[in-house]
């Protein structure tokens, strides 16, 4: 809670609350990812990338989203303080450890780093913000933030290792997927 104080203290007010909620609305639903994995997969070239951004999103979702969330059931911090005044709506989630903002984005540019690394390197700058944008936003602390870091980076390099140990399997000798 010092974090999100000090930061509301410091910074709030200026030009960086806009662009701050510009960059957690890339992160809503996932659906900036989910766009590109979509359009990997249209691909033949990046086919197999967006086939392990598309599942490094799903487990990542489904661990931190659909049983991380419920089991910890850590209240967000506006609940905890109610002082706090949100510059966004409130997330629908009622808990928010770990951030799903963060795991998503970091899940997809874990996946498109080990395809690509420029392209990656830039997915992890912009996973970065995202996580950023959470604690500034102050719907996150920032324990909830590298948690999502953790579990995102997890889903996506454990996804890629586990492609590269099957993908035999799902892909024909001498194609691309």
């Amino acid at each position: 809670m010092a974090v999100l104080e000090f930061m509301a203290d410091q910074f709030h007010g200026g030009w960086l609350d806009g662009c701050m909620k510009f960059i957690t609305s890339l992160g809503n639903a996932g659906f900036l990812w989910i766009v590109l994995s979509v359009t990997l997969l249209c691909f033949r070239r990046t086919r197999e990338c967006g086939i392990v951004m598309a599942a490094s999103l799903i487990i990542s979702a489904v661990l931190g989203e659909g049983l991380l969330k419920y089991w910890i059931q850590r209240p967000r911090p506006f609940v905890e303080n109610p002082a706090i005044v949100l510059m966004i709506p409130p997330p629908a989630g009622v808990y928010s450890f770990p951030s799903g903002h963060t795991a998503s984005s970091f899940a997809a540019a874990a996946a498109l780093w080990k395809w690509d690394r420029r392209w990656g390197t830039a997915a992890f700058l912009l996973a970065a913000l995202i996580g950023f944008s959470r604690i500034y936003l102050q719907v996150h602390y920032p324990s909830d933030v590298i948690a999502g870091m953790a579990l995102g980076l997890i889903c996506g390099f454990g996804v890629q290792k586990l492609w590269k140990k099957y993908r035999s399997r799902f892909v024909r000798t001498g194609e691309s997927a």
